[in-house]
């Protein structure tokens, strides 16, 4: 008992700053290690294998985004219909929808991984991917989307665990499967030489090992949130509320990425040595983002908590120490990443030629991603407090149409490589003020509702 109150976090009750740091700082760890991860699928296959597979495997990043996050909104919808539950006292709720979303996160696997394994290929061409990236990019997809079922299971279950405040678990999860991740990378790629494949396969099979301890994790916990195999199935009404809250997030991020596809299709245009140094400035300026988002994360579970609870005096207080963090991070990590460009995109390759290119794209995202830490956590606030569909739809409008439309026209009109980053301040800007205003609306009507229904 002793050991699962320690995992768990009151969100309810007490001071927030440090249950919030207590909160996001495993995630964030959890993520920077993940990241670290697959930095490592990148550098050993800059490193060994050329400028061509540091494309393939770093430009196929926001496809694999558009294909997998409707189904991984899902799982946020899960979070939060859990964390709401167990905020409002609803052991029973919280019980059914544990393994209604366990059940989802199979299902969910095998049909983001059916569509990964036999479009990817045509997206590809569809982005204008280079003939000599082209082959390798798409086998790296294929072996990739076939783990998606592990992928899936092990996302719906660290979310299951996040709703109750443990991320240390999820944490701990990732440091063993990605140091094996690692060693099968060295293996599959300077013993065998199975280039881009072997990165794929190191991948797929610490998935499949983070899976699994997040399976023995559910089943063996003494929490609200234990797992049982008889009860693994979906039922209606929490399949719906998942939906709910679920899909619109998942159409949200999917048409982010949507964007970010079209992002890459035009940088696609430039060449693979162009392709590499964006990659590498993608794969660095990640790290800055996974930690942003883990307090974004904490934003959605405190305040999914605390509107369980109708504890509405504590969500102004979630938003203020949620968005002061994120801005500190984001200012912090971002200006490192752009002070040390040099030395940290020639870990990627051998190659100077990539540095211009990354060092480029740096200017233009990591000095000001602090904006797009705040964006986040403005949504999640609203998320938090049950309504999906509004930041979904400031999304598409303020981010992605905004994208899609400057592409098409201040890019056509002046082809510069500097024309298409600049898009992502831009769009920070338009979108974070647009979720805010909308976070006050959904708070007001929220607590008005709320009030009238008390007898």
């Amino acid at each position: 008992m002793k050991n699962r109150r320690s995992r768990e976090i009151d969100m309810t009750n007490g001071s927030l700053v440090g249950k919030v740091l207590l909160f996001s700082l495993p995630l964030m760890g959890s993520g920077i290690l993940q990241l670290l991860y697959n930095a490592a699928d990148i550098v050993v296959v800059g490193r060994y294998c050329g400028n061509a597979s540091l494309a393939a495997v770093g430009s196929t990043g926001s496809l694999v985004n558009m294909i997998i996050n409707v189904f991984l909104g899902l799982s946020v919808g899960a979070g939060v219909t859990v964390a709401n539950r167990i905020g409002a006292g609803d052991r029973a709720g919280v019980h059914r929808t544990v393994h209604t979303a366990v059940a989802m996160s199979v299902v969910s696997g095998l049909i983001c991984g059916a569509i990964g394994v036999v479009f990817s290929r045509t997206f590809l061409i569809w982005m204008g991917t280079p003939g000599d990236v082209l082959n390798l990019s798409s086998l790296y997809l294929k072996i990739y989307f076939a783990g998606m079922p592990a992928i899936m299971l092990y996302n719906f279950g660290s979310a299951i665990l996040r709703a109750m405040g443990d991320t240390l678990r999820p944490l701990y999860f990732l440091t063993v499967s990605g140091l094996i991740n690692v060693g099968l990378n060295l293996l599959f790629v300077c013993v065998f030489h199975l280039n881009v494949a072997g990165v794929a396969l190191a991948t797929i099979l610490s998935q499949i090992l983070s899976a699994a301890l997040v399976l023995i994790s559910l089943l063996r916990s003494d929490s609200v949130c234990r797992l049982f195999w008889r009860d693994i199935r979906i039922r209606k009404a929490e399949l719906l509320e998942i939906i709910r809250i679920g899909v619109p997030a998942g159409v949200q991020a999917s048409m982010f990425s949507i964007s970010n596809v079209i992002i890459q299709s035009s940088i696609n245009a430039y060449g693979s040595v162009v392709m590499a140094g964006n990659a590498a400035c993608s794969s660095l300026e990640g790290f800055t983002y996974t930690s942003m988002n883990a307090v974004h994360q904490a934003a959605v579970t405190f305040t999914s908590q605390n509107t369980g609870a109708k504890r509405f005096e504590r969500i102004n207080r979630v938003f203020g120490v949620t968005a002061l963090t994120v801005t500190v991070i984001g200012l912090v990590m971002g200006g490192l990443t752009f002070l040390l460009r040099a030395p940290l995109l020639s870990l990627y390759s051998a190659d100077p030629a990539i540095l211009p290119y990354g060092a480029l794209r740096m200017h233009f995202i990591c000095l000001p991603y602090c904006l797009c830490g705040l964006q986040e956590v403005t949504a999640g606030m609203t998320r938090g407090m049950g309504q999906s569909t509004v930041p979904m739809v400031v999304t598409i409008f303020g981010t992605c149409l905004l994208r899609v439309v400057w592409i098409a026209t201040v890019y056509r009109a002046n082809p510069m490589l500097e024309m298409i980053y600049i898009t992502y301040p831009l769009s920070w800007i338009v979108t974070g003020c647009a979720h805010l205003v909308c976070y006050r609306i959904v708070k007001k009507r929220l607590i008005r509702r709320m009030t009238a229904s008390r007898p």
